[in-house]
């Protein structure tokens, strides 16, 4: 692990059995996702409103890596609009983002809302996008539910490699990687949308933003 890189949190992703996979149907319905960790470790840094339920899940096998949301959202805001940019920024979703390095030069985000709908980019440190990149062999289903939304993707393995986000120590391979989701509402009183911020690594930046070398983490890849 690169010495600069400060960690306070680590995820292990779980390894799945040999020729074993995971069905992708957007409702978490693949009994091999038992075998994952759920990580409920987020919180609300720039809030004081009660946090709702979140979980994430990883599992990997030769092929990909597999992730998974469950998010207890009892108002889910979908915004319309022409293109998935316009619709996913001012909807709720998930991301995960992932890193070549800790100085963020370059890394990688995938935002996903509740109907599907991606948005991918490239960036550097501060806030540099490249809207034009999309991640190669990303696979992304959902479902709206009772209590929230599931949020289930797959990514290749090589797609890591290949960008030099899949990083190598004595422990075997990980990720540097963000887990945030955008939490917004309706106001009762005035029908505008509230926009609140869950991250598993609180940033420890007075402002909202997930942008920040702070609010990564470990994702390893464990055996």
């Amino acid at each position: 692990m690169p010495s600069s890189l400060q960690v306070s949190k680590v995820y292990e992703a779980k390894r799945l059995e040999r020729r074993q996979s995971i069905a992708n149907d957007g409702r978490g319905g693949d009994p091999g996702w038992q075998l994952a960790h759920i990580l409920t470790d987020f919180s609300f840094p720039w809030t004081k409103r009660t946090l709702p339920a979140t979980e994430f899940r990883a599992l990997w096998n030769d092929q990909h890596l597999y992730f998974r949301f469950d998010v207890t959202d009892m108002d889910v805001v979908l915004r319309e609009g022409a293109h998935a940019m316009e619709k996913v920024i001012g909807s709720d979703r998930v991301e995960i983002f992932f890193s070549t390095g800790p100085t963020l030069n370059p890394y990688y985000a995938i935002e996903v809302d509740p109907r599907g709908e991606v948005l991918d980019y490239q960036a550097t440190y501060h806030r540099q996008m490249d809207w034009a990149w999309s991640c190669d062999g990303l696979v992304v289903k959902t479902s709206l539910m009772d209590f929230g939304y599931i949020v289930e993707g797959l990514i290749p393995g090589s797609t890591f490699r290949k960008l030099g986000c899949l990083h190598q120590d004595e422990m075997g391979d990980y990720l540097i990687a963000g887990l945030y989701r955008a939490e917004f509402s309706h106001d009762p009183a005035g029908g505008r949308v509230i926009e609140d911020w869950i991250t598993w690594v609180d940033p420890e930046v007075a402002t909202p933003d997930f942008h920040m070398p702070s609010s990564f983490g470990i994702i390893r890849w464990g055996r």
